[in-house]
């Protein structure tokens, strides 16, 4: 019985980090691993752990399956989280509920929560990231969003996108419940 090898990492590393277009520097501001452990791993003089591996997959944007797995197939996701769970947040702010939607290995790429908002629930936030953004999507009731200088109004059925690197609110001012969807999307470049 041949014992198997473990997975060398160097040549996967460096093709994504050249299709994506990132130098070493960059790429260890990314992912919190260094230049040096980079550019130790990519010369296959190091084989990683599996908590260095991931961080450079989080700072690639990619899927650690993708770094140890030796070809160009991006592996499919199909994810299911059952709504048993999904955690509730309730905010310091009266009256607002958040559920995250999204699995952990998303968090600060792509997040997804399901808000409800009682009459008068207010969600104040200070700025995310640069050119970190929000959709908002509102299921039910009414709501103003305010984005540094921009507010407006919206109800059910209305959809709103905005720059959220900035202070920036949403504020139920309607009668009963306002439910939104809410999507934030970071943008990982600019975390620079």
């Amino acid at each position: 019985m041949s014992q198997r090898r473990p997975p060398r990492v160097g040549n996967n590393l460096q093709r994504l980090r050249k299709e994506k277009g990132l130098t070493m520097d960059v790429l260890a501001q990314l992912s919190g691993v260094s230049k040096a452990m980079l550019s130790q791993i990519e010369s296959d003089k190091v084989n990683p752990t599996v908590a260095t591996v991931w961080k450079i997959a989080q700072g690639l944007a990619v899927d650690i399956g993708t770094l140890l797995g030796g070809s160009g197939d991006h592996p499919r996701r199909f994810t299911v989280t059952r709504s048993d769970r999904i955690n509730t947040l309730d905010m310091d702010e009266e009256g607002v509920h958040i559920k995250t939607l999204s699995p952990l290995d998303m968090v600060e790429d792509l997040e997804m929560y399901l808000c409800t908002f009682t009459p008068g629930g207010n969600l104040n936030s200070s700025p995310h990231f640069p050119k970190t953004e929000e959709f908002l999507t509102v299921l039910s009731g009414k709501i103003r969003v305010t984005a540094g200088d921009n507010i407006t109004e919206c109800e059910a059925g209305d959809f709103i996108a905005y720059h959220c690197d900035l202070p920036h609110s949403i504020a139920n001012i309607g009668d009963s419940d306002a439910v939104v969807h809410m999507v934030v999307r970071f943008n990982k470049r600019n975390l620079l």
